[in-house]
């Protein structure tokens, strides 16, 4: 499954693989790109994960057209899916 990130051009780490670092320099550099994304998504606990996906990419898309520094990026990320998950829904 493809499932996207909000990040900005300068940061060095992924926010899918290596979330703490790049948690950690989001926030040290004043960019709050995680709480942006919340204040904008429309999620919701009686959402598909598929359809928190499609509400997430939307507020990116959102953030990113209306980004007039040129700060953030949309990543997009191939995620395997894990059999350990499959096998216990």
């Amino acid at each position: 499954m493809v499932r996207c990130f909000l990040t900005t051009f300068d940061n060095p780490y992924s926010p899918y693989e290596q979330f703490e670092q790049w948690y950690q320099y989001d926030t040290d550099h004043g960019y709050n790109s995680s709480g942006l994304l919340m204040r904008l998504a429309h999620t919701s606990s009686q959402f598909t994960d598929n359809e928190n996906a499609y509400e997430i990419e939307k507020a990116i898309d959102q953030i990113v057209a209306a980004d007039p520094l040129n700060v953030y990026k949309k990543l997009k990320i191939e995620i395997k899916d894990d059999p350990a998950l499959a096998e216990s829904a």
